[in-house]
């Protein structure tokens, strides 16, 4: 597992690198990751507005400020992604925001489909669900892991699939409707869970 980790931070790029990635990618007419599809590119492209969106829009609570920034030892917050998810694209501002405001957690994120060793090793109900974030110690041990969703959101999403058996565009549209409304504070609410437990703080 440590050999996996860190073969995967090799590999890192920062927010505003990965955001600059999607972008340069969909001046060329593609998506991140080997498959392409107009598909693909159509969720990255709506993606890319919705993270440039929620980059100037989510606020930050004074609870979950002071809760990120009682964080004293070094840590690594590791997040496999792509930039055609749009779990991702409603996230991640949200941790960028939380990570910046504390010096001691440095934001690195890597494609899923460039490093499966890593994402098999933390996947949700046996599939590779994203975003994951894996919380590492100044050593790379893993601390805690958290994603692809909001805890209310997951609920959502297993209550939706018990009684229609599957996720349907429409629902994946009343999904991103509630992302809007939530506006970052349930994957917030869940940080500060974590927090309270001490399990992103300490091995």
């Amino acid at each position: 597992m440590k050999n996996i980790i860190e073969k995967s931070l090799e590999n890192t790029l920062s927010y505003q690198a990965y955001k600059d990635l999607i972008k340069n990618l969909l001046a060329e007419g593609k998506a991140t990751g080997p498959n392409q599809s107009e598909v693909l590119t159509n969720y990255s492209l709506l993606n890319d507005r919705r993270m440039k969106r929620l980059d100037k829009t989510i606020k930050i609570s004074e609870e979950t400020s002071k809760e990120i920034q009682s964080i004293k030892e070094p840590q690594i917050w590791l997040v496999l992604t792509e930039g055609w998810c749009g779990d991702a694209a409603q996230n991640l501002p949200v941790i960028h925001k939380m990570a910046a405001l504390n010096e001691n957690i440095e934001l690195k994120i890597v494609l899923r489909d460039e490093n499966l060793d890593l994402m098999d090793s933390f996947l949700t109900n046996g599939g590779r669900a994203i975003p994951k974030l894996i919380a590492l110690d100044n050593n790379n041990n893993v601390i805690n892991s958290w994603g692809p969703r909001p805890t209310v959101a997951t609920k959502m999403v297993a209550d939706y699939k018990a009684e229609h058996g599957s996720l349907d565009p429409q629902f994946k549209e009343d999904l991103q409707v509630w992302y809007n409304k939530d506006k970052g504070q349930s994957v917030q609410d869940d940080f500060i869970k974590l927090l309270k437990k001490k399990t992103l703080k300490e091995a």
